[in-house]
């Protein structure tokens, strides 16, 4: 709101507030329906119900959450739901969650969700939708997650991975990185180690106060962000949608936290590209399947600096291209400004590695010659002007492959999801379109 409020303002804010009073929110926090496909340990399994009147077909997407945050990130409220995005959009959706983790749950590492529950969860999408290969797509823990398996299991049927504020190099993290001087002193002998040991893994309230930590200029000033905002209904609803993201985050299993604290954290194992998953090395250099890197520009859980150089280490992927997008770390995946800037370049991504489209991509060099042959031999037997007027009408085609090209090479900076230089401002980015 302005310092002087308009009168509209007024009785917009008033109508916000008395909206709050009666029925203790703004959002419409209605999940997205979904049924049950697959389960086991710490594995579920969902397939979205496809919407009314639009019709469900394309290759089907997995959305992979990561450890301790709830679901929900994929889910956050109508109008910034992923999942609601996907599904009105008319692709099979598909989510795999880890229900709650307890301390009876504290010797499972992280090769039981690298190794068997993402495994598993794709095998089963792939098979519910009829044999096609699966869209991948992994939020922060499981954007790691999600590559380490395609790493360690090559036979997996997947089309594409999209990795989205997921940092492998965690001296470029801030929260971090002034502690990991501290971290090595113990030797794996300290109070960290002791402490989550004793409970277990790390408790949701610590996990709870990380997060807000990360964000804890806008934790400060969320009292007067409110109040300048209460003519601002979609504003509130995303600030009430996010503080129930919060509430349910869960606890960390006590060795997947061993694992995460003291090969990530303090080894910065991830930074090589290999990294010790149960009893085999797992390298990124392994993924061949197309990968599209996300980082956001205030992201102060997975800033740029520790999402970027993934993509030198994806070495062995037929296609890497990275993206600066607006947001912070749950911003950039289901924020206001999410839906002109991430679902739009992800929605070109999966377009472009779904079913024929892929197949073009792939042998796009064999794909020229071969049209250029079909070309030659109309022009010969074709001299009357009505037919060559379909040879005219070629031209055109040829020229937007001949544009199409370079766009994968990064050449052009305007270009959808092909620049990894492009920076879109937090505060009013530009919105991408076709």
């Amino acid at each position: 709101m302005d310092l002087v409020p308009k009168p509209d303002q007024v009785v917009s804010a008033a109508g916000n507030v008395a909206h709050l009073l009666l029925y203790g929110g703004l959002a419409d926090l209605r999940p997205m329906p979904r049924t049950l496909i697959d389960d086991g340990m710490l594995r579920e399994v969902y397939h979205y119900r496809p919407a009314a009147n639009v019709r469900s077909q394309g290759d089907p997407v997995l959305l992979v959450t990561p450890l301790a945050a709830p679901a929900i990130c994929f889910d956050l409220r109508r109008g910034c739901s992923l999942v609601e995005h996907f599904v009105t959009g008319g692709r099979p959706t598909y989510l795999v969650e880890y229900g709650e983790v307890s301390f009876r749950d504290r010797n499972l590492g992280l090769e039981h969700w690298v190794e068997e529950v993402v495994p598993t969860a794709v095998r089963e999408v792939s098979a519910h939708a009829g044999g096609r290969p699966v869209h991948v797509v992994g939020w922060s823990l499981g954007g790691i997650f999600a590559m380490l398996a395609a790493a360690g299991s090559p036979d997996l049927p997947i089309a594409s991975l999209s990795v989205i504020g997921s940092p492998v190099d965690v001296t470029k993290v801030p929260l971090v990185a002034p502690l990991r001087p501290l971290l090595n002193l113990t030797e794996g002998r300290g109070l960290v180690t002791r402490a989550y040991r004793a409970a277990g893994g790390a408790p949701t309230p610590l996990v709870r106060w990380a997060f807000q930590l990360s964000s804890f200029q806008k934790l400060v000033t969320k009292p007067l962000a409110i109040a300048s905002h209460l003519d601002d209904t979609d504003f509130l609803a995303q600030l009430e949608a996010v503080d129930r993201f919060t509430s349910r985050m869960t606890a960390y299993p006590g060795r997947s936290f061993g694992q995460l604290y003291h090969r990530f954290a303090k080894g910065n194992a991830l930074a090589s590209g290999t990294v010790e998953i149960g009893d085999q090395q797992v390298s990124l250099s392994a993924v061949t399947a197309p990968t599209l890197v996300f980082a956001g520009s205030t992201d102060g859980i997975a800033p740029v600096g520790s999402v970027k150089p993934v993509v030198d280490l994806l070495s062995g992927s037929r296609d890497v291209r990275f993206e600066i997008v607006p947001g912070g770390h749950l911003g950039m995946l289901t924020g206001r400004a999410a839906r002109r800037t991430t679902w739009a370049v992800l929605d070109e991504w999966i377009a472009q590695w779904s079913g024929a489209d892929a197949t073009k991509v792939a042998a796009r060099k064999p794909a020229k010659k071969a049209a250029s042959a079909k070309k030659a031999a109309p022009a010969k037997k074709a001299p009357a002007a009505k037919k060559a007027a379909p040879a005219k009408k070629a031209a055109p085609a040829k020229k937007t492959a001949a544009k199409k090209a370079p766009a994968k090479k990064v050449a052009s900076p305007e270009a959808i999801g092909a620049n990894p230089n492009r920076r879109y401002g937090s505060g009013g980015s530009r919105a991408l379109s076709r």
